[in-house]
């Protein structure tokens, strides 16, 4: 199943979430992945921390190596942005009136999704945690 078709039924859903030009985006994510790498779990929303910026969709891909999250801009170039099993530090969950957020707290930086459905929050609780935690597991392991 292609990034897209997962992101679609995310949409699907989902679909109080606020995300435009999807084919694009996931299209930016295809480009990055590894020839080894599986895609586990995708989602889309903005890529900023404010409910009222509605311009920065994004994409966002889990994968059994890492997480990615792509943007295509508007008339050329594109943003992607990695973080590997051992910078993920936390995530943090927040719900609004409308609309939820996800924080990705990281080594360097903090990385804001939001424009979520609400409905969409705890699904994507379970599988970030539930992946990232499991890829620095087997991180781990291998360089016992």
């Amino acid at each position: 199943m292609t990034i897209y078709n997962r992101v679609l039924k995310f949409k699907k859903r989902y679909p109080g979430t606020l995300v435009f030009r999807l084919k694009k985006h996931a299209k930016v994510v295809e480009n990055v992945l590894d020839k080894d790498e599986q895609v586990l779990y995708a989602f889309c929303g903005q890529r900023n921390d404010q409910m009222s910026m509605f311009f920065d969709s994004s994409v966002i891909a889990l994968t059994n190596k890492r997480l990615i999250i792509g943007q295509k801009r508007l008339f050329w170039g594109y943003f992607v942005i990695t973080v590997t099993p051992e910078l993920f530090n936390d995530l943090k969950i927040r719900s609004g009136l409308f609309f939820g957020s996800v924080e990705i707290d990281t080594v360097k930086e903090n990385i804001f999704i939001s424009n979520l459905d609400k409905k969409s929050l705890d699904e994507i609780e379970t599988m970030v945690n539930k992946i990232m935690l499991d890829n620095k597991r087997r991180l781990k392991s291998l360089s016992k």
